[in-house]
């Protein structure tokens, strides 16, 4: 098993022939802080094999209009069922600055995300794209240089609503709407602010997912009442 320290962001390695089955917390061999682990998961029993294909077929002579609601409330449900779970909250912290990113990351991880600290933008940019995390702070890029806040401005629609984007800046004010819209970002704060966002963070994180929850029941109450 493999840790990231939220404060110094170094990597920690543990034998996974010690890992408890609960959850339990290391020290970083550097800094010292405080790690803390959910311990060896606990796997379900294995399903059914799932149906090769997420689209329903259409029953025995629907028309092409049938079959095209069908691929359409599959997606519905798709999307609705695709909201991080405790279990696979995922977050990328890319900061220059270590101070502000351990405390957004100690911030993170006592709402039960896994954070991750790279230095590497190419990195962040590629478990990005693959849809590896649930949730990105980072800063926007200074001239002509691209990071990851330009990564996710070029992510197709489906796959940048999944994300949650949060921009640090000594040029917003914590929690601005109106400048988090301007900057394509789901939410803004001031480095300042970093030590005590956690409750920002919280409240924003689950305000989005309460807003575009309501958004995908009135899309599929249309789709319903349009059949």
């Amino acid at each position: 098993m493999q840790a990231t320290c939220p404060q110094c962001g170094n990597k920690v390695a543990i034998d996974d022939a010690k890992v408890p089955d609960k959850p339990f917390q290391v020290k970083c061999p550097r800094c010292q802080t405080a790690i803390r682990l959910q311990g060896k998961p606990s796997f379900p029993a294995v399903p059914p094999p799932a149906a090769p294909s997420a689209v329903e077929p259409p029953a025995e002579g629907a028309t092409g209009a049938d079959e095209a609601r069908a691929q359409i409330m599959a997606q519905l449900r798709r999307e609705l069922g695709a909201g991080p779970s405790a279990a696979s909250r995922q977050a990328l912290v890319a900061l220059p600055d270590r101070a502000v990113a351990g405390a957004i990351g100690a911030a993170l991880a006592r709402q039960g995300y896994a954070v991750d600290a790279l230095d590497d933008p190419e990195e962040g940019a590629r478990l990005l794209e693959q849809g590896v995390y649930n949730l990105v702070v980072t800063v926007r890029a200074a001239g002509k240089a691209e990071g990851l806040w330009q990564r996710c401005a070029r992510l197709n629609p489906e796959a940048r609503r999944r994300i949650f984007l949060v921009l640090i800046g000594e040029d917003f004010r914590t929690a601005d709407g109106t400048q988090a819209f301007g900057a394509l970002a789901d939410l803004v704060i001031h480095p300042k602010d970093a030590a005590t966002a956690e409750a920002v963070l919280r409240n924003a994180v689950g305000e989005r997912t309460r807003l575009y929850q309501v958004f995908l029941d009135a899309r599929q109450r249309f789709e319903v009442s349009a059949g």
